[in-house]
C-alpha cells in the first residue's frame, strides 16, 4: 500500500499525510478548502506540544495563556494559573501550517471536494470534482458529518454537539470556562493572536440554537466584551457517546478514520487538536509498518479507552450534584479553598492527568483537601458570591 488518499487537510489529514510522504508513500490530500478557519478554541494543550513541538516553535503567530479562570453557573469564579501554558492558534493558521508541512514532505494538496468513495474493489475508488481517483488506501479524516464510507455508521445526535459563537476583534490574556446551571456544555473565551473566540457548545437537541445565543449573548455583556466587528459562526462537532467510542468501526481492509471522523474528541472538554493530531500520526505508524488492522487497538491503548471513561460520566459532571449544589459550582469553589485541588485542575488542563486515574487521585488527596477547606474557611472572612469578585473566596454552603 504506497498510494494514499486523504479525504481532509486538517489535523488528523495533514499530520498523517506528512508522516507518510517523508517515508516515501505517494499521498494526495483532497480537501475543498484546503486551510480554513474552524470555530473552535484552537487551544493546544502540554501533552499535543510535547509529542508535537514544531507547534510550538513555529513562526506562525499564536497565543500562549498562562492563566485560566471557571465561572460557576451561580456566578463564582476560581481563576489560577495553569502548570503548563495553553497554546492557541486560529484554526486557519494551524491547518495552514500543518498542511504546508504535508506539502514539502512530498503530498499533493488539490483543492476539491470528494463526493464518493468506493472500497470494495481491488483499489479504492474516489470521485472528486467529476474525475474518478484510485489509490491502495484512503483515509478519511474530513470531519464529524462525513458519510462517505458505507462501511461504517454516521454519528448520530447522541454522539455530536452543536458550536455557536463569534470571532471578537478584541484582546484577553486568559481562558474563561462558564458552567450553566442544568447544562451538559460550557461557555468558552480562548485569546487568539489577534482576537477572541467565544462559544457555547450543547449537545444535538439540547438546547435551540437560539437559546444557545441567548446564554452566549447574556455572558459576553456579564463579561463586558466589546461586541464591534464580531462574527458569528456555527458548527457541529463530535461529542461521542461511551458506546460509540467502544464499539464504533472506524478501519477496513483498505480504509480507516481520523480526527473528527473517528470522534477522537474528550467528550468532557471538547479537546479534539491533540487527539486528531495523534489519531493520524498513529494512522501513519500503522500503514508504514505494513500493519493498518493494528490501527484501532493503538488508538484505543494511547487513549481512546481514557475517553470512553470520560463519556461514561461526562453528564453527571456537567448536570450532577455534590453536598447539596451542582458539581461544577463545587468544583469552582474547591479551587479557591483548596490547593490540593487546584494542582489537580492544573493538571486536568495541561493533559497530564488521565480520566482513569482521576477518582483515585481525588480519594487520595481526600484527606488533604478536606484540612486545606478548614483551614481556609476558619482563617478567612465569609464573602458573599460576586460576580467580579475583588479577592476574597465565596463561602462553601
Amino acid at each position: 500500500m504506497r498510494d494514499i488518499a486523504i479525504v481532509g487537510g486538517g489535523p488528523a489529514g495533514s499530520l498523517c499525510g506528512e508522516r507518510l510522504a517523508s517515508q516515501g508513500f505517494h499521498v494526495t490530500i483532497f480537501d475543498e478548502r484546503l486551510a480554513w478557519e474552524k470555530p473552535c478554541g484552537g487551544g493546544l494543550t502540554h501533552k499535543a506540544i510535547q509529542a508535537y513541538p514544531f507547534l510550538l516553535d513555529a513562526p506562525q503567530p499564536k497565543k500562549i495563556v498562562r492563566t485560566a479562570e471557571l465561572i460557576s453557573g451561580g456566578g463564582h469564579r476560581a481563576r489560577f494559573d495553569m502548570s503548563h501554558p495553553i497554546v492557541i492558534y486560529a484554526r486557519k493558521v494551524l491547518n495552514g501550517l500543518l498542511l504546508d508541512r504535508a506539502v514539502a514532505a512530498g503530498c499533493t494538496a488539490v483543492r476539491s471536494r470528494v463526493t464518493n468513495v468506493e472500497t470494495d474493489g481491488p483499489q479504492v475508488r474516489l470521485t472528486a470534482a467529476g474525475e474518478e481517483f484510485c489509490s491502495d488506501f484512503v483515509v478519511l479524516a474530513a470531519g464529524a458529518r462525513n458519510q462517505l464510507l458505507p462501511e461504517t455508521t454516521a454519528l448520530g445526535k447522541l454522539d455530536l454537539e452543536l458550536t455557536l459563537g463569534y470571532f471578537i476583534p478584541t484582546e484577553e490574556d486568559i481562558i474563561k470556562v462558564k458552567f450553566l446551571r442544568e447544562f451538559e456544555g460550557y461557555i468558552w473565551s480562548f485569546p487568539r493572536a489577534d482576537h477572541l473566540s467565544v462559544g457555547i457548545c450543547a449537545k444535538m437537541g439540547q438546547s435551540s440554537s437560539q437559546q444557545l445565543r441567548r446564554y452566549l449573548d447574556d455572558f459576553v455583556r456579564a463579561e463586558k466584551i466589546p461586541m464591534e466587528g464580531a462574527r458569528l459562526y456555527s458548527h457541529v462537532l463530535p461529542s461521542p457517546s461511551e458506546h460509540t467510542i467502544q464499539r464504533r468501526r472506524i478501519a477496513g481492509a483498505n480504509w480507516a478514520m481520523a480526527g473528527d471522523a473517528a470522534a477522537c474528541v474528550d467528550p468532557i472538554t471538547g479537546e479534539g487538536l491533540f487527539y486528531a493530531l495523534k489519531s493520524g500520526d498513529l494512522l501513519s505508524q500503522a500503514l508504514i509498518e505494513g500493519q493498518p488492522q493494528a490501527y484501532p487497538e493503538r488508538l484505543r491503548a494511547a487513549f481512546s479507552a481514557d475517553l470512553e471513561f470520560a463519556a461514561r460520566f461526562a453528564r453527571k459532571l456537567f448536570c450532577g450534584n455534590f453536598l447539596g449544589g451542582a458539581i461544577t459550582t463545587r468544583m469552582v469553589q474547591l479551587l479557591n479553598y483548596s490547593p490540593a485541588f487546584r494542582d489537580l485542575i492544573r493538571d486536568v488542563f495541561s493533559g497530564s492527568q488521565d480520566y482513569r486515574s482521576l477518582k483515585r487521585r481525588l480519594w487520595d488527596q481526600l484527606g488533604i483537601t478536606f484540612v486545606e477547606i478548614l483551614h481556609s474557611v476558619m482563617s478567612t472572612p465569609i464573602a458573599s458570591p460576586s460576580p467580579h469578585p475583588a479577592g476574597g473566596r465565596d463561602p462553601l454552603p
